[in-house]
């Protein structure tokens, strides 16, 4: 009988050390940010609007498409390993160093991952930090904002509404007309020369 009680009071005990440590992995996801993405992720909606773009730059309109889901996996085979953490991981890549952070060129930066139009080069400027910056998306219906709280700091992270990608953080001190800077990574986004 001794023994019973014994050996149920070890189940019940591994049961408990499991809850905890699955209770501390969510509480350890969650102080790393990576918790709402997942999230959304797993119960977010299967299908978005998003407003398509022609090479132009000439809105096609708003249409509904599937939310773009893939494994791990699948995104580390298909990106670079810089653009697979800064949009899968949400890591940030060193300024100065991505490919468009000082880009004069006219036409349209596109998701790394999913190819949705995110910014025209019309509202680009040179911010001085080393990152792509803008001052409003292509289309706001194109980017979705999360709260970040990540480092001990209150931001506001931009992803892509098509495939949840990462892109960067967006700032209240940028130029007219909006006073915002869509502050990007390089890494998260693709450039198109204006068709």
């Amino acid at each position: 009988m001794g023994r019973n009680i014994m050996a149920k009071d070890s189940g019940m005990n591994t049961a408990r050390r499991q809850l905890l440590l699955s209770a501390g992995s969510l509480v350890a996801l969650a102080a790393m940010g990576a918790l709402p993405r997942m999230a959304r992720a797993a119960t977010g909606p299967q299908t978005v609007t998003i407003e398509n773009f022609a090479p132009s730059g000439k809105s096609l309109g708003r249409a509904t498409a599937p939310k773009i889901v893939k494994s791990e996996a699948d995104w580390k085979k298909m990106l670079s390993p810089e653009s697979f953490e800064v949009t899968r991981h949400a890591d940030t890549e060193q300024p100065f160093t991505g490919a468009y952070w000082n880009l004069e060129a006219d036409g349209l930066f596109r998701c790394i991952c999913c190819d949705t139009a995110l910014f025209d080069s019309h509202t680009k400027f040179d911010s001085g930090t080393g990152w792509p910056s803008f001052w409003q998306p292509i289309s706001p219906v194109n980017v979705a904002q999360l709260s970040d709280s990540t480092f001990g700091m209150d931001r506001t992270a931009i992803s892509c509404k098509r495939c949840d990608a990462h892109l960067g953080h967006v700032f209240d001190d940028g130029p007219k007309p909006t006073g915002l800077r869509y502050c990007m990574n390089s890494a998260a986004l693709k450039f198109a020369k204006r068709a």
